[in-house]
């Protein structure tokens, strides 16, 4: 995923950049960057490898040698970022979130506007902010750059520009991921993350829509392209992404995920001593079910937080499979000769929650049920790097839709999708048996939605079904 944070002040703002910044790091594993500007300086950039120590530790020194009263920065799974360009247009950094699918296409098509070289990352990868910044540099003005960047590019782009007066914020054409100003005395900020800047003093001003673009100086803000009424706001937002005191479209993440286990505890009807979350975006939504159903919650694993990060942040699928395994310290008394129902945001390729139970019953563990807080994930994400499968056979859907199918299974993923059917029925039956657990009742599609609560005509849920 990734996260960007930006702040115009009449006076220094490195200081809310870097705790701004910092706030997103949930939402990225790899690099974190930060790019300001000063009369006196012009632009300063620093980028560091956060991959083994946090963000914080990295930018400490960088925050003291730092001056400037606009600044950018960012969270970054991939490539290095914020930028620095010179062009027709001036000068100006850039950071961006988002994927592209259609790389190879854009490239050649810069290289046939005038682009005469990209900087290769390790891997022999392009950097995909070196390439937005290409496309923008194609048209007389930043903002005709923007509109023609997010038009062309298959997937998804977010997008802060900082010049040497203000910055540009363009959210994703399609609204997948967020972007918030907050706005305190002399003082704006743009956000991913909405509680990124409230203990920097910053309060609520305007949630752009989808492909909005507007120009933030410390006087004001200007919209330079008004929003589109059609969205497509990712639910992952809410169910496992999101900071829990985030809001995306007024919905606050927390309150979903109550809202999400209360849905799911409804008419099922099981017999367990405790209800669990697996930490930490499943422990609200077990909140939500235990409030519902009268079951007591209980935290029959602790997350040990002093070195270990979150489980997805190694590249290598399984040191992220250990690193999950490492992280949680079972409680004996809470899970010895218990009966209990784990909940947990999604089950993507099934390997970390099949070990998870595995250990509960070395533990002493009765009885485990599973509930995850979404469908059955059907698709690859193709705009967020939500599952980061490198095919859809990763999934444990797939694989299993495979076994039941056998070779004409791609053409058969649809029949699986409706819930209660009796496709969807046999591949729940056989992915519970795979994996061990006593009983497994995924979240609908319908119930995920309803705990959102906005139009669901407004979320994304190819994930599930297919549909963009």
């Amino acid at each position: 995923m990734g996260g960007i944070f930006g702040a115009v002040s009449k006076t220094d703002c490195v200081t809310d950049l870097f705790f701004g910044i910092d706030y997103h790091s949930h939402l990225g594993t790899r690099r974190g960057g930060m790019a300001v500007y000063s009369e006196n300086k012009g632009f300063m950039r620093a980028i560091h490898n956060i991959e083994n120590s946090p963000f914080r530790t990295k930018f400490e020194r960088d925050v003291l040698e730092m001056k400037g009263n606009i600044g950018i920065g960012c969270i970054s799974d991939n490539e290095p970022q914020p930028l620095i360009v010179r062009s027709h247009l001036g000068n100006y950094a850039i950071t961006t979130v988002g994927r592209i699918n259609n790389e190879q296409e854009l490239v050649n098509l810069s290289f046939e506007q005038g682009s005469s070289h990209f900087l290769e990352m390790s891997g022999g990868k392009i950097n995909a902010t070196e390439l937005v910044a290409s496309l923008i540099n194609q048209k007389a003005t930043i903002t005709e750059g923007i509109q023609y960047a997010q038009e062309i590019i298959d997937g998804s782009i977010t997008i802060l520009i900082l010049t040497s007066e203000g910055i540009y914020g363009a959210r994703d054409k399609m609204g997948r991921t967020p972007l918030i100003i907050g706005k305190k005395e002399n003082a704006f900020c743009l956000s991913f993350e909405s509680f990124a800047y409230l203990n920097l003093g910053y309060r609520d001003k305007k949630e752009l829509g989808p492909g909005e673009i507007v120009y933030v100086t410390p006087d004001g803000i200007k919209i330079k392209k008004a929003a589109q009424k059609k969205m497509k706001i990712c639910a992952f937002l809410w169910t496992y992404y999101g900071y829990p005191t985030s809001c995306y479209e007024g919905v606050n993440v927390e309150q979903m995920r109550y809202n999400c286990g209360k849905i799911l505890a409804k008419d099922d009807h099981v017999d367990i001593d405790f209800v669990a979350g697996v930490p930490d975006s499943g422990t609200a939504h077990a909140i939500g079910y235990a409030n519902e159903s009268g079951i007591p919650f209980a935290r029959p694993f602790i997350k040990y937080t002093p070195t270990w990060p979150r489980s997805f942040m190694p590249t290598n699928q399984s040191m992220r499979n250990l690193v999950a395994h490492m992280k949680l310290i079972p409680v004996d008394s809470l899970i010895r000769d218990k009966k209990l129902l784990f909940i947990d945001d999604s089950v993507v390729r099934g390997t970390q929650m099949r070990e998870t139970v595995e250990f509960l019953y070395e533990c002493g563990a009765k009885e485990v049920h599973i509930r995850p807080a979404c469908p059955p994930i059907m698709y690859g994400c193709k705009y967020l790097n939500f599952s980061r499968s490198t095919s859809e056979m990763d999934l444990i859907t797939r694989r299993v839709i495979k076994e039941l199918e056998g070779e004409n299974h791609e053409n058969a993923v649809s029949e699986y999708i409706e819930a209660g059917s009796e496709k969807y029925n046999k591949m729940i039956d056989m992915i519970c048996q795979k994996l061990n657990f006593t009983s497994l009742k995924y979240q609908t599609l319908d119930g995920m939605l309803d705990a959102i609560g906005i139009d669901k005509s407004q979320i994304c849920t190819y994930c599930w079904n297919g549909k963009e």
